[in-house]
């Protein structure tokens, strides 16, 4: 049975209502290894672990050994654990469908299937994805307008709140790494005052380090509002500091702003800001400042911008550039972008 909602699955091991399998895959391993480990700390006791807690890892067994450990019946215990992590590397993975069809119901199979994406023409994976016996929880790394809407939802059940920019600069800094992400949301709030209940891009740079002034969300909004004096001293800047402000980064940054910005001129929604935000998957917040942006750049000085990052990056590459560095390319690329 396909459950697409992690938390879902964490609130009903929480109300005692368990699985006899859960197979939890994907290329993003944040909420595989949250839900495997919640298994693994909260089911059992600490007494009932000792017989009845078992790990196993892919890369070292197989299908058949799985089976056997699954088909042992709990001592003292409701329940008997099996983990499999690293199930990815599981050797006969496909005679798994043997035990599917019929589990111990006093086992809880839990397969940790990580970092590939999952086959689900094949059958094994087919019949955990259909089965009544079965969690299936398959999941894929978000893609980056996807990621402020995580951070604030992350941070929603710590009870704290974020805004748009601050959320922004941790996006561009960390990337789409959850697991990373949450750590380092995890040690900022250690290092908040209990009292602030509003993460602003000055808490980002006190405890993150990423400078509030300086960084490419600053840019693209400098850039869509033509303000030639801050975008300039922002790309000095990372000229300035080349290994903290990487010229690919920038530029990928860019070619998603300035591609939603052209985006907003063939939109029917151009003239509804929350329709248009929903449209494009801008958070509400943001999206006066693509709208701007849009009003600075006609059609075709948008469309031309676009293609001047595309030529930027293969020169940073080196196709058609022999020595000139990054920074000295990023100004021509803003020279033209603002001229």
């Amino acid at each position: 049975m396909e459950v697409k909602n992690p938390n879902e699955i964490i609130r009903s091991i929480k109300n005692k209502t368990y699985q006899p399998i859960y197979f939890l895959g994907g290329e993003e391993t944040f909420y595989v290894d949250r839900i495997t480990k919640y298994i693994q700390e909260n089911v059992l006791t600490e007494e009932e672990k000792t017989f009845n807690q078992t790990v196993i890892y892919g890369k070292d067994t197989d299908a058949a050994t799985v089976i056997g450990a699954a088909k042992r019946f709990p001592m003292m215990s409701d329940y008997q654990i099996v983990i499999v992590k690293e199930a990815q590397h599981l050797k006969k993975i496909e005679d798994l469908v043997h035990y599917i069809n019929a589990p111990l119901r006093s086992t809880i199979l839990v397969i940790n299937y990580k970092y590939k994406k999952v086959d689900n023409r094949k059958k094994v994976f087919k019949l955990l994805k259909e089965s009544d016996n079965s969690v299936y929880y398959v999941t894929k790394k978000l893609y980056d307008n996807e990621l402020p809407g995580w951070i604030t939802n992350y941070l929603k059940g710590k009870k704290r709140s974020i805004q748009p920019p601050a959320a922004m600069m941790l996006v561009e800094f960390l990337g789409n790494d959850l697991n990373k992400m949450a750590n380092e949301l995890d040690k900022l709030l250690i290092s908040l005052p209990a009292d602030v209940q509003d993460i602003n891009p000055k808490h980002i740079e006190e405890n993150i380090g990423i400078s509030k002034d300086y960084n490419n969300f600053e840019l693209t909004n400098a850039l869509g509002g033509k303000d030639v004096v801050k975008a300039n001293q922002i790309i000095t800047y990372f000229a300035q500091n080349p290994k903290d402000n990487p010229l690919t980064m920038t530029l990928a940054l860019l070619y998603m702003f300035f591609s939603k910005v052209v985006a907003i001129h063939f939109s029917q929604n151009k003239n509804n800001s929350g329709q248009l935000a929903a449209e494009l998957k801008i958070h509400p917040g943001l999206i006066k400042n693509y709208m701007l942006a849009a009003r600075n750049y006609k059609p075709k000085k948008a469309v031309q911008i676009i293609h001047w990052l595309r030529e930027y990056d293969l020169r940073s590459k080196g196709k058609n550039n022999v020595s000139t560095p990054d920074g000295e390319l990023l100004k021509e690329l803003i020279f033209k972008i603002l001229h």
